[in-house]
C-alpha cells in the first residue's frame, strides 16, 4: 500500500471516528432534552391532578354539608311532628284516665 492510501484510510478512519462521536453526543443531548420535557410533563400533571382532588374535595365537603343539612331539616321536621302527636295523644291519655278517676 502506498502512502497516500494509508493516509487516506487514517484520514477515513478519524472521520468515521468523529461522525460516530458526534452522533454519540447529539443523542445523548435528545436524550436528555426528552427526559427532562418527560419530568416537566409529569410534573404539570402532578399539579393538575393535585388541583383537580382539592377541587373534588371542596366539592365533596360543600354536597356533605348540604346532606346533613336536608336531613338535620327532615328530622327537626319528623321530631316536630311526632311531638304533636305525642302531644295529641297525651291529650286524649289525660282524658282517658280524668274519665276513669271521675266514674269511679
Amino acid at each position: 500500500m502506498s502512502l497516500k492510501a494509508i493516509k487516506i484510510i487514517l484520514a477515513s478512519e478519524e472521520a468515521a471516528r468523529v461522525a460516530e462521536s458526534e452522533a454519540q453526543e447529539k443523542a445523548q443531548q435528545a436524550l436528555d432534552e426528552t427526559e427532562s420535557a418527560g419530568k416537566q410533563a409529569i410534573a404539570a400533571t402532578l399539579v393538575r391532578a393535585e388541583s383537580e382532588v382539592a377541587h373534588l374535595l371542596r366539592l365533596t365537603d360543600q354536597k356533605a354539608t348540604d346532606e346533613a343539612r336536608a336531613l338535620a331539616s327532615t328530622t327537626a321536621n319528623r321530631q316536630a311532628a311526632q311531638r304533636a302527636r305525642a302531644e295529641r295523644l297525651l291529650d286524649t291519655a289525660a282524658q282517658l284516665v280524668f274519665e276513669r278517676i271521675v266514674k269511679t
